[in-house]
């Protein structure tokens, strides 16, 4: 077992336990270092046990006294996607998420070869959960979070990780807040066997546990054929189980993509902040609240039209849950066009410092639309965009960019900027932040730069 923490790795031998060293393309961490903990666990040749390493890495906001929860961020399978994992508790946008309701950031990456069965983790009850569980307990001591083990979870899992999420909530719905499944969904006993995968029962709690399955048009819906035109049918197949027996559950159909996560945060975080603003406890300890079924949306599975439930005379298990009327209009954007508005401008930065030619700064993303760019301001005027590494080509242009499993790149991205003309000069400067809609912040207060 191998934790880092505060830059320490420590090496513990585990009774007929050898740890075997890393080979690409998980051997590339961003550091863990407060407000990032990581814990990682070798491979079990044990029956039952994880049969991959996996990291797990966390997030913990600044001020927080007593954690609300855990949001869970689940790639999906393969080396590539795998990988990506580990910077998923490093991605400013899932940040601002977390912050909001008082709860930790936390991303898994699994170290499956690329040929391996990705079931071996992506069934939870293959070893994945228990080992989740363990994390959850290590990590909590080490940032000084004890209840983490036991927070509520907010869900988001990308294709295998879809199926995980899907599946945990299956094994612990009375601890999961939210799901959100993207183009992954795990099978169900009312579905035909599918592959030898070992399908789920779904408890009586698990429908009152609110689901998205969301996935790319060009995943079977638009596009009949291709590697991905499954997912379609395995996603309708578990809402007409899951919705048709009075589970929260909705579809919302990507119009621009196929498996690549796109735009989809700018409706899953909304989303999902909505849902833990009605189902986290108010009081620490206390149960997961129930969601009211007043004001609640109705869309089709297919479709960019959401009628609220209260002015539906049809069959409302056949139509999709949303939880209401904001998530609705941004339901109704993201189905049509990906274009989820946002009316408010980013937080400003903060914590400008400048060293000889060198700025850095700090700055939390927009919670309801990310972080684009900085525009540089030199003496009231614009200097330079910092923009970041590249045009994402998975959805907007993001100031961290976008792997295909929604997640920052490596090297992370530095808040700095480097003012090469400022040469035996004085200049006041102020940094602005720009959100993925265009919005700007008011500007940090002025800097001076002395000759």
């Amino acid at each position: 077992m191998l934790l880092v923490c505060r830059s320490i790795v420590v090496i513990l031998a585990l009774a007929a336990t050898v740890a075997v060293a890393q080979q690409p393309p998980y051997d590339v961490f961003p550091v863990a270092e407060p407000p990032y903990y990581r814990v990682r666990y070798e491979a079990s040749d044990q029956p039952g046990k994880l049969s991959f390493a996996v990291s797990y890495t966390v997030w913990i906001p600044a001020g927080v006294q007593t954690l609300r929860g855990v949001v869970v961020h689940q790639h999906g399978c393969g080396e590539g996607s795998c990988k990506s994992g580990l910077t998923g508790a490093y991605d400013l946008h899932w940040q601002a998420l977390a912050k909001k309701h008082g709860c930790a950031l936390l991303s898994p990456s699994y170290e499956q070869p690329q040929d391996a069965d990705c079931q071996m983790w992506c069934d939870p009850r293959n070893g994945s959960a228990a080992a989740f569980e363990r994390g959850l307990v290590e990590l909590g001591k080490m940032c000084g979070h004890p209840e983490l083990a036991a927070a509520p979870l907010a869900l988001w899992g990308h294709s295998g990780g879809g199926h995980w999420c899907g599946g945990l909530v299956m094994m612990q719905p009375e601890r999961v807040a939210a799901a959100w499944l993207r183009s992954g969904v795990p099978l169900l006993d009312a579905e035909p066997d599918r592959d030898k995968i070992r399908p789920h029962s779904v408890p009586d709690a698990a429908l009152r546990v609110p689901m998205m399955c969301n996935l790319g048009t060009k995943e079977g819906v638009s596009v009949k054929g291709g590697r991905f035109a499954n997912t379609w049918p395995a996603n309708l197949a578990f809402f007409r189980e899951v919705r048709g027996s009075g589970g929260l559950l909705g579809i919302a159909i990507d119009p621009l993509t196929a498996h690549e996560c796109g735009n989809s945060r700018y409706l899953a975080i909304p989303w999902l902040d909505k849902c833990l603003e009605l189902r986290l406890p108010i009081h620490h300890g206390e149960a997961l609240r129930m969601i009211s079924p007043d004001g609640a949306w109705l869309t089709e599975p297919i479709g960019t039209t959401a009628t609220p439930a209260s002015q539906f005379d049809g069959d409302r298990l056949t139509m999709g849950w949303l939880p209401d009327e904001s998530i609705a209009n941004a339901w109704m954007q993201f189905c049509k066009d990906t274009n989820v508005s946002d009316p408010s401008p980013p937080p400003a930065p903060t914590g400008v410092e400048v060293d000889g030619q060198q700025l850095r700064w700090h700055a939390e993303a927009d919670s309801e639309s990310g972080l684009s760019k900085f525009i540089v301001m030199r003496d009231g005027k614009p200097l330079a965009d910092v923009t970041g590494r590249g045009k994402n080509p998975f959805g907007r242009q993001l100031f961290q960019n976008l792997q295909y499993s929604d997640t920052p790149t490596q090297p992370l991205e530095k808040m700095e900027f480097t003012d090469a003309t400022a040469v035996g000069e004085t200049h006041q400067y102020e940094i602005i932040t720009v959100n993925t809609v265009g919005l700007q912040s008011t500007p940090t207060a002025a800097v001076r730069l002395s000759k």
